[in-house]
């Protein structure tokens, strides 16, 4: 049900990101914070049950596993090879539920481009493979 609250939550974002004003618990962030955190990275939300960024890749990043936070992420802008599944090589924990690996053994590789959206499930090995000149995308961090 989470991840089902997140990814509508995400796909609101070409529109408006969240809606609502006045409402109690509701999140409003406007365009131009929405617009810089594309740009450069940067956290939009943060609540008890999930968290919503902007980010933004010109290369390829570390093999990620977080053993409690789902993630759906909606490619904004730009192209990426995405690396989900198989098992992570070189992990170590960065952070309390949270690896960083060198690359992932097997798994499968997707081609990411404007307007898709990908959920990884908590405990799944996930990468930026290639980013062959940039990438822009929101991600939602859904937490167990």
């Amino acid at each position: 049900m989470k991840l089902v609250l997140a990814l509508s939550t995400l796909l609101a974002a070409g529109a408006v990101f969240l809606i609502g004003a006045d409402a109690p618990g509701v999140t409003y962030v406007d365009k131009d914070k929405v617009a810089a955190s594309l740009a450069k990275g940067g956290a939009l939300v943060t609540q008890s049950d999930l968290t919503a960024s902007g980010a933004h890749r010109n290369a390829a990043g570390q093999v990620e596993v977080h053993d409690k936070e789902t993630d759906v992420l909606y490619v904004q802008d730009g192209e990426a090879t995405f690396v989900t599944g198989g098992k992570m090589v070189g992990g170590k924990m960065s952070k309390p539920g949270q690896w960083l690996g060198t690359s992932i053994e097997g798994g499968e590789s997707r081609h990411l481009s404007k307007g898709d959206v990908i959920v990884i499930p908590a405990g799944t090995p996930h990468w930026f493979k290639e980013v062959p000149k940039e990438i822009s995308y929101f991600v939602v961090k859904v937490l167990k």
